[in-house]
């Protein structure tokens, strides 16, 4: 017999991901839509959306936040093909999306001087190796993987070169340290389970220096340009979008920022995702037959957790189709280019109780296509 209790929100998508609790689309102010996003009230928002995520986010003085097309990636793409070129450039991958930034250095800008260290799925690269007098291009947690980097030490506080960082399943669920970081880009459909189609890009003083010496030997799209007459655009990082962004999605990310302020800021959101992984990592300890994808704790994923299973791949992807069937889970078979397995979104928005009702399922499953083997 299958369990009892469902999950009340099966929801465990890792992008788009989950609508923050007690979410109601029709508690969002929607005195914005059908205006200009260039008329005053419009500005408004954006502006709001650039400062609010910066405060709430604890960015260093002098850090710089806009709202940019595309999503994270577009926000990659922007800060790579504007301000790459001056020096030579480490990039780091462990998943499929840092793979492609490092396609893209090395294939579509063709940065010859380019050094690239790679790991399998679960591991990370040597990070001892990095060279920061180089620019340095890297993802914080490899939302494929379910592998992150512990912490910023391996950065060097003096560096000479820029980093660059996609943080987009790392942001609001675990400690970044800011600091270390020239370029971060993320999108609200993660952690913060808002819509998607738009990405937020950070910049310190010495990326926007960069901006503002470096002109790169390559043509730059309009959506891609961030300077006028060699200063930056600094319209953009108070609510002049490069284009025209959908002003229902703003407020509902502006929604979702009042949200993480009424449950305690970053500290209650980094703190939900650790107790929705302890609990996966109490449910794996107690079974042989599951395992996590990153067999090292230090550098496990709270918020893109990623398993493997004693199963075939036809067979992971009947469990997932069963677990589908029953509405308890919905979308957790692994990325299309990882490894066989599960990979459960645990950031701020999954509740704890809906991933304690989901591991008797998960065995139940297990164990009905075990049956159906022998």
């Amino acid at each position: 017999m299958h369990p009892s209790l469902k999950p009340a929100n099966p929801h465990f998508s890792s992008g788009p991901c989950a609508k923050r609790p007690g979410y109601d689309v029709n508690d969002l102010d929607l005195s914005v839509l059908g205006r200009s996003h260039r008329a005053t009230v419009g500005k408004d928002a954006l502006k709001k959306t650039c400062l609010d995520s910066a405060r709430i986010l604890g960015l260093p003085q002098g850090y710089r936040v806009a709202v940019v097309p595309a999503s994270d990636t577009g926000a990659m793409e922007m800060a790579l093909w504007s301000m790459l070129g001056q020096r030579p450039v480490d990039v780091l991958y462990w998943e499929s999306f840092g793979q492609g930034w490092a396609t893209d250095i090395t294939q579509q800008l063709q940065l010859e001087n380019t050094r690239v260290f790679s790991a399998d799925y679960g591991q990370l690269p040597d990070l001892t190796a990095v060279n920061c007098d180089n620019d340095v291009v890297f993802t914080w947690n490899g939302t494929t993987s379910g592998a992150k980097v512990p912490n910023g030490d391996w950065i060097d506080a003096n560096r000479q070169g820029l980093t660059f960082c996609d943080a987009t399943s790392a942001v609001f669920a675990q400690n970044i340290d800011w600091e270390k970081l020239d370029v971060i880009t993320y999108s609200w459909q993660k952690v913060l389970g808002g819509e998607g189609g738009h990405g937020m890009l950070i910049l310190s003083p010495r990326a926007v220096e960069r901006l503002e010496s470096y002109v790169p030997p390559r043509s730059l799209p309009k959506i891609f340009r961030m300077t006028q007459a060699g200063k930056l655009i600094e319209g953009l990082f108070t609510g002049a979008t490069i284009n025209t962004p959908s002003m229902l999605c703003v407020v509902d990310y502006l929604d979702a920022l009042h949200w993480v302020e009424s449950i305690g800021g970053v500290p209650a959101t980094i703190a939900i995702a650790n107790k929705n992984l302890a609990t996966i990592e109490a449910f794996v300890a107690q079974h042989d037959w599951i395992a996590f994808l990153v067999q090292d704790s230090k550098i496990r994923s709270n918020s893109s957790v990623c398993l493997t299973l004693d199963l075939t791949p036809e067979q992971v992807n009947t469990l997932a189709q069963l677990l589908e069937a029953h509405q308890v889970a919905y979308d957790i078979g692994s990325y299309r280019d990882a490894p066989a397995g599960l990979r459960i979104w645990c950031g701020a928005t999954v509740e704890n109780h809906n991933l304690e009702a989901l591991m008797p399922w998960i065995e139940w499953a297990y164990h009905s296509i075990k049956k159906q083997i022998r």
